[in-house]
Protein backbone atom coordinates (compact mmCIF):
# COMPACT_ATOMS: atom_id res chain seq x y z
CA UNK A 1 0.00 0.00 0.00
CA UNK A 2 1.37 3.47 -0.88
CA UNK A 3 2.78 5.55 1.95
CA UNK A 4 0.16 8.05 3.12
CA UNK A 5 2.89 10.71 3.27
CA UNK A 6 3.41 10.41 -0.48
CA UNK A 7 1.95 13.41 -2.37
CA UNK A 8 -1.18 12.70 -4.35
CA UNK A 9 -0.63 12.87 -8.12
CA UNK A 10 -3.62 13.93 -10.20
CA UNK A 11 -4.16 12.24 -13.57
CA UNK A 12 -6.78 13.24 -16.14
CA UNK A 13 -7.94 10.48 -18.50
CA UNK A 14 -9.78 11.65 -21.62
CA UNK A 15 -11.50 8.53 -22.92
CA UNK A 16 -15.03 7.92 -24.20
CA UNK A 17 -15.14 4.31 -22.98
CA UNK A 18 -15.97 3.84 -19.29
CA UNK A 19 -14.47 0.34 -19.22
CA UNK A 20 -11.13 1.74 -20.38
CA UNK A 21 -11.35 4.37 -17.64
CA UNK A 22 -11.87 1.73 -14.95
CA UNK A 23 -9.09 -0.40 -16.42
CA UNK A 24 -6.64 2.51 -16.37
CA UNK A 25 -7.68 3.40 -12.83
CA UNK A 26 -6.73 -0.10 -11.69
CA UNK A 27 -3.38 0.15 -13.45
CA UNK A 28 -2.46 3.43 -11.78
CA UNK A 29 -3.28 1.96 -8.41
CA UNK A 30 -0.52 -0.60 -9.05
CA UNK A 31 2.20 2.05 -9.17
CA UNK A 32 4.30 1.51 -6.07
CA UNK A 33 5.21 4.46 -3.89
CA UNK A 34 2.62 6.79 -5.44
CA UNK A 35 -0.96 7.84 -4.80
CA UNK A 36 -3.27 8.89 -7.58
CA UNK A 37 -6.58 10.58 -8.09
CA UNK A 38 -7.86 9.84 -11.57
CA UNK A 39 -10.19 12.31 -13.20
CA UNK A 40 -12.25 11.21 -16.17
CA UNK A 41 -13.56 13.20 -19.14
CA UNK A 42 -15.48 11.41 -21.87
CA UNK A 43 -15.23 14.07 -24.59
CA UNK A 44 -13.41 17.20 -25.74
CA UNK A 45 -15.70 19.67 -23.95
CA UNK A 46 -15.63 17.80 -20.66
CA UNK A 47 -11.83 17.55 -20.85
CA UNK A 48 -11.46 21.32 -21.25
CA UNK A 49 -13.83 21.96 -18.35
CA UNK A 50 -11.91 19.50 -16.15
CA UNK A 51 -8.52 21.01 -17.02
CA UNK A 52 -9.81 24.51 -16.26
CA UNK A 53 -11.40 23.61 -12.92
CA UNK A 54 -8.61 21.46 -11.43
CA UNK A 55 -4.86 21.05 -11.65
CA UNK A 56 -3.57 17.77 -13.08
CA UNK A 57 -0.04 16.37 -13.15
CA UNK A 58 -0.46 14.37 -16.37
CA UNK A 59 -3.15 13.91 -19.02
CA UNK A 60 -3.85 10.66 -20.90
CA UNK A 61 -5.77 11.42 -24.11
CA UNK A 62 -7.36 8.96 -26.50
CA UNK A 63 -6.46 9.98 -30.07
CA UNK A 64 -10.06 9.51 -31.19
CA UNK A 65 -12.80 10.98 -29.02
CA UNK A 66 -15.93 10.03 -30.89
CA UNK A 67 -16.44 12.95 -33.31
CA UNK A 68 -13.60 14.89 -31.68
CA UNK A 69 -9.85 14.57 -31.98
CA UNK A 70 -7.28 14.13 -29.24
CA UNK A 71 -4.83 16.12 -31.36
CA UNK A 72 -7.08 19.19 -31.20
CA UNK A 73 -7.42 18.79 -27.46
CA UNK A 74 -3.65 18.60 -26.99
CA UNK A 75 -3.21 21.77 -29.04
CA UNK A 76 -5.88 23.59 -27.05
CA UNK A 77 -4.34 22.59 -23.71
CA UNK A 78 -0.96 23.90 -24.85
CA UNK A 79 -2.52 27.13 -26.20
CA UNK A 80 -4.24 27.72 -22.84
CA UNK A 81 -0.93 27.43 -21.03
CA UNK A 82 -1.41 24.10 -19.27
CA UNK A 83 1.93 22.64 -18.16
CA UNK A 84 0.83 19.05 -17.53
CA UNK A 85 2.44 16.43 -19.82
CA UNK A 86 0.06 14.95 -22.41
CA UNK A 87 0.29 11.29 -23.44
CA UNK A 88 -1.68 10.25 -26.53
CA UNK A 89 -3.19 6.75 -26.55
CA UNK A 90 -3.94 5.55 -30.07
CA UNK A 91 -4.22 2.65 -32.45
CA UNK A 92 -2.64 4.80 -35.17
CA UNK A 93 1.13 4.33 -35.28
CA UNK A 94 2.42 5.26 -38.74
CA UNK A 95 5.39 7.68 -38.78
CA UNK A 96 3.06 10.39 -40.10
CA UNK A 97 0.63 9.87 -37.21
CA UNK A 98 3.49 9.97 -34.70
CA UNK A 99 4.81 13.25 -36.12
CA UNK A 100 1.31 14.79 -36.18
CA UNK A 101 0.69 13.75 -32.59
CA UNK A 102 3.95 15.12 -31.26
CA UNK A 103 3.66 18.32 -33.31
CA UNK A 104 0.39 18.97 -31.49
CA UNK A 105 2.44 19.48 -28.34
CA UNK A 106 1.89 16.02 -26.86
CA UNK A 107 4.82 14.77 -24.78
CA UNK A 108 4.40 11.08 -25.47
CA UNK A 109 2.66 8.67 -27.82
CA UNK A 110 1.56 5.15 -26.86
CA UNK A 111 0.16 2.77 -29.47
CA UNK A 112 -2.69 0.40 -28.72
CA UNK A 113 -2.69 -2.38 -27.77
CA UNK A 114 0.03 -1.56 -25.26
CA UNK A 115 1.60 -3.64 -22.53
CA UNK A 116 0.51 -2.80 -19.00
CA UNK A 117 4.10 -2.33 -17.83
CA UNK A 118 4.70 0.12 -20.67
CA UNK A 119 1.78 2.36 -19.71
CA UNK A 120 2.89 2.35 -16.08
CA UNK A 121 6.45 3.22 -17.11
CA UNK A 122 5.28 6.12 -19.31
CA UNK A 123 3.12 7.59 -16.55
CA UNK A 124 5.89 7.11 -13.99
CA UNK A 125 8.36 8.87 -16.29
CA UNK A 126 6.10 11.88 -16.79
CA UNK A 127 5.31 12.15 -13.09
CA UNK A 128 8.95 12.51 -12.11
CA UNK A 129 9.69 15.86 -10.47
CA UNK A 130 11.20 18.47 -12.77
CA UNK A 131 14.63 19.66 -11.66
CA UNK A 132 15.49 23.22 -12.57
CA UNK A 133 18.85 24.03 -14.07
CA UNK A 134 21.19 26.84 -13.13
CA UNK A 135 21.92 27.37 -16.82
CA UNK A 136 19.32 29.56 -18.51
CA UNK A 137 20.95 30.19 -21.90
CA UNK A 138 22.64 27.56 -24.05
CA UNK A 139 25.06 28.79 -26.72
CA UNK A 140 27.34 27.27 -29.32
CA UNK A 141 28.96 29.73 -31.66
CA UNK A 142 26.20 32.04 -32.85
CA UNK A 143 23.47 29.52 -32.02
CA UNK A 144 21.58 30.54 -28.86
CA UNK A 145 18.71 28.99 -26.92
CA UNK A 146 17.06 30.86 -24.02
CA UNK A 147 15.51 28.29 -21.66
CA UNK A 148 13.38 30.90 -19.89
CA UNK A 149 11.75 32.52 -22.92
CA UNK A 150 12.12 29.43 -25.17
CA UNK A 151 13.51 31.72 -27.85
CA UNK A 152 16.06 30.47 -30.35
CA UNK A 153 18.53 32.50 -32.38
CA UNK A 154 20.83 31.43 -35.20
CA UNK A 155 23.28 33.82 -36.79
CA UNK A 156 21.69 36.76 -34.98
CA UNK A 157 18.18 36.05 -36.28
CA UNK A 158 15.28 34.73 -34.22
CA UNK A 159 13.88 31.40 -35.40
CA UNK A 160 10.47 29.99 -34.53
CA UNK A 161 10.71 26.38 -33.33
CA UNK A 162 7.91 23.94 -32.58
CA UNK A 163 7.91 22.25 -29.17
CA UNK A 164 9.62 19.13 -30.52
CA UNK A 165 12.16 21.09 -32.60
CA UNK A 166 12.99 23.13 -29.51
CA UNK A 167 13.52 19.97 -27.42
CA UNK A 168 15.79 18.51 -30.10
CA UNK A 169 17.81 21.74 -30.32
CA UNK A 170 18.17 21.77 -26.54
CA UNK A 171 19.58 18.24 -26.43
CA UNK A 172 22.08 19.03 -29.18
CA UNK A 173 23.14 22.26 -27.46
CA UNK A 174 23.67 20.45 -24.17
CA UNK A 175 26.11 18.14 -25.98
CA UNK A 176 27.88 20.43 -28.50
CA UNK A 177 30.26 18.58 -30.81
CA UNK A 178 29.27 15.23 -29.30
CA UNK A 179 27.87 12.53 -31.57
CA UNK A 180 24.40 11.54 -30.38
CA UNK A 181 22.90 8.34 -31.68
CA UNK A 182 19.36 8.09 -33.01
CA UNK A 183 18.47 6.05 -29.91
CA UNK A 184 19.89 8.72 -27.59
CA UNK A 185 17.86 11.43 -29.30
CA UNK A 186 14.71 9.32 -29.03
CA UNK A 187 15.35 8.79 -25.33
CA UNK A 188 16.10 12.45 -24.54
CA UNK A 189 13.49 14.12 -26.75
CA UNK A 190 10.64 11.64 -26.91
CA UNK A 191 11.27 9.68 -23.72
CA UNK A 192 10.93 6.19 -25.16
CA UNK A 193 11.92 3.96 -28.07
CA UNK A 194 9.93 4.06 -31.29
CA UNK A 195 9.30 1.21 -33.66
CA UNK A 196 12.70 0.54 -35.29
CA UNK A 197 11.13 1.46 -38.62
CA UNK A 198 10.12 4.94 -37.51
CA UNK A 199 11.95 7.87 -39.11
CA UNK A 200 10.78 10.53 -36.64
CA UNK A 201 14.35 11.55 -35.70
CA UNK A 202 15.34 12.03 -39.32
CA UNK A 203 12.18 14.04 -39.97
CA UNK A 204 12.85 16.44 -37.11
CA UNK A 205 16.54 16.77 -37.88
CA UNK A 206 15.46 17.93 -41.35
CA UNK A 207 12.94 20.37 -39.87
CA UNK A 208 15.57 21.81 -37.53
CA UNK A 209 18.18 22.12 -40.26
CA UNK A 210 15.74 24.06 -42.40
CA UNK A 211 15.33 26.61 -39.61
CA UNK A 212 18.80 26.99 -38.06
CA UNK A 213 20.92 26.12 -41.09
CA UNK A 214 21.90 22.76 -42.57
CA UNK A 215 25.58 23.32 -41.75
CA UNK A 216 24.91 23.31 -38.00
CA UNK A 217 23.93 19.64 -37.70
CA UNK A 218 26.32 17.07 -39.12
CA UNK A 219 25.34 13.51 -39.95
CA UNK A 220 27.84 10.91 -38.76
CA UNK A 221 26.98 8.03 -41.06
CA UNK A 222 25.97 4.87 -39.26
CA UNK A 223 26.17 6.53 -35.83
CA UNK A 224 24.00 9.62 -35.45
CA UNK A 225 24.20 13.42 -35.43
CA UNK A 226 26.27 16.14 -33.81
CA UNK A 227 26.01 19.90 -33.47
CA UNK A 228 28.79 21.64 -35.35
CA UNK A 229 29.91 25.10 -36.40
CA UNK A 230 28.89 26.06 -39.95
CA UNK A 231 31.69 26.83 -42.37
CA UNK A 232 32.47 30.60 -42.55
CA UNK A 233 31.21 30.78 -46.13
CA UNK A 234 27.91 29.17 -45.16
CA UNK A 235 27.48 31.55 -42.22
CA UNK A 236 28.24 34.57 -44.41
CA UNK A 237 25.73 33.41 -47.00
CA UNK A 238 22.94 33.76 -44.42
Amino acid sequence: MPNTNTPVRHVLLVEDDEEDYLFTKELLEELEGTRHELGWASDYKAALEASRSARYDVCLVDYRLGPDNGIDLARTLIAEGHKMPVILLTARSTPEDVVTGLDSGADDYLSKPFRLAELLARVRLRLRPVHTSEVFVLTYGDLRLDLRTRQAQAGGRTVDLSAREYALAEVLLRHPGQVLSREQLLSHVWGYDYDPGSNVVEVYIRYLRNKIGAGRIATVRGIGYRLTQPAPAAAAAR
